[in-house]
């Protein structure tokens, strides 16, 4: 992927002829428990949402098991681990030779197992899945999958190289696994309410894991694991809301437009409450605008005791269509034309977060591997997109997005180093680059 004058329609015409070209090489079978034989799952990032994926994945699979876990914190892998040998004790065999700890954890968990769950902080995705693809293993990799346009070319190319080798990529990108969301979308692109000419999705729940006041910070802690505890208060590490949790928003926008990237993007954000440390804004609002006249409002707000809503409303020239898009409860999805409701969903619900690790799985007994390589890099980007908009408050092109040389993410981090935080984005003063 170069990073010069990448104009967005070559973008898209180089990635799909190199998809294309990718398909028709023909590359030893890398499948292994294809036939049956017992997969071993490696968990990399124990925390909550590492668990919880760790669990779908032993749950996918009647031949499975977790084989080996790697985090930077000791204390999050002992959390994990037992909680995971409570739900699924057949299942868990990770002795203490093959629990990995600190900064190069990942790299010895990979080289154990047969299918990783890169699940930490989204700053690392990149360099973990590089080194997961290379050394031929299928993986989950959890939303985002970078939180810089130079993590994003990495995860494209590294998406490209598994195609090759026959790999698989399931993002954590979950509402594309859910069924009700499937056959809403579908109909939606099949033409049921029109052209779509707008799009408004709202991600306003409260606060995540709010910053801690300097004064907890124990003495003879270093900023890098200062800031790796408190991982979502800094924009190298979790790539500010709209990019971290408000994402699926931007993915579900990004799907109905059939994984065309938007033109350009205007957009405000700031911080209302004040945060005792960190970098990160509380609220978002991204206008994106589509060659063929389409645009989207992207709604992120992250404060407490304000009115939540998780959902999106789209108007097109024939009609509207609304889909609550809270995962904890049974969605809502209509489509209404001329004012009469005339699709409701009627099928079964499902939770998208086992879902996307049952496919994972059948797809590597198939022989037919899931790729969500590009689509995930795609909407990761567009995240990025509206959060360098809001922060210069300029208009960001994609191709300015794209070819972005601003990297966040520290090379060669080491627990002894300072890692100064850099001051909250200024629109009107903070530069693009």
């Amino acid at each position: 992927m170069t990073t010069e004058n990448t104009t967005r329609r070559d973008f898209i015409r180089t990635t799909a002829a190199a998809a294309a070209l990718a398909s028709t090489f023909s590359f030893p079978s890398v499948m292994r428990g294809a036939a049956g034989d017992k997969l071993k799952v490696g968990l990399i990032g124990c925390g909550g949402r590492g668990s919880g994926a760790a669990n779908q994945a032993l749950t996918a699979d009647s031949n499975v098991e977790l084989h080996a876990m790697g985090d930077i914190f000791p204390d999050k892998l002992k959390v994990s681990l037992e909680s995971l040998k409570k739900l699924q004790p057949e299942k868990v065999n990770v002795p203490t030779e093959r629990q990995f700890i600190g900064l190069d954890a990942y790299k010895k968990v990979i080289e154990t197992c047969d299918v990783v769950l890169l699940t930490t902080t989204p700053g690392f995705r990149p360099q973990h899945l590089k080194a997961a693809i290379e050394a031929g293993k299928h993986v989950f990799a959890e939303k985002p999958v970078a939180t810089d346009a130079p993590g994003v070319r990495s995860v494209l190319e590294s998406a490209a190289l598994a195609k090759k080798k026959n790999l698989a990529i399931v993002s954590g990108f979950d509402w594309r696994y859910n069924y009700s969301r499937r056959e809403f979308i579908k109909r939606l692109q099949e033409g049921a309410i029109g052209d779509i000419r707008s799009m408004y999705v709202t991600c306003m729940v409260g606060a995540i894991k709010p910053m801690p006041d300097a004064s907890t910070r124990p003495a003879g802690m270093g900023d890098v694991e200062w800031q790796l505890r408190n991982w979502y208060n800094f924009v190298w590490s979790c790539g500010d809301c709209i990019v971290e949790n408000c994402i699926h928003s931007v993915d579900r926008l990004l799907w109905m437009m059939k994984d065309v990237p938007p033109a350009r993007c205007i957009a405000v954000g700031g911080r209302a409450v004040p945060n005792p440390g960190g970098n990160i804004y509380d609220h978002f609002e991204a206008n994106y605008f589509w060659d063929n006249g389409a645009r989207a409002y992207a709604v992120a707000r992250h404060q407490d005791r304000t009115y939540f809503e998780v959902a999106d409303e789209i108007l097109g020239s024939k009609g509207r269509a609304f889909a609550r898009a809270d995962n904890r409860q049974k969605p809502i999805t209509e489509i209404h034309t001329d004012g009469a409701e005339v699709w409701k969903y009627p099928g079964p619900w499902n939770l998208s977060y086992q879902t996307e690790h049952d496919e994972l799985f059948a797809s590597i007994r198939s022989g037919n591997p899931i790729n969500n390589g590009h689509r995930m890099a795609i909407s990761t980007m567009a995240g990025i997109m509206g959060r360098m908009a809001a922060y210069t408050g300029k208009e960001i092109t994609w191709e300015m997005a794209m070819n972005s040389q601003e990297k966040l993410v520290p090379d060669d981090l080491d627990w002894n180093q300072p890692l100064p935080v850099a001051p909250m984005a200024m629109p009107g003063y903070t530069k693009f680059s």
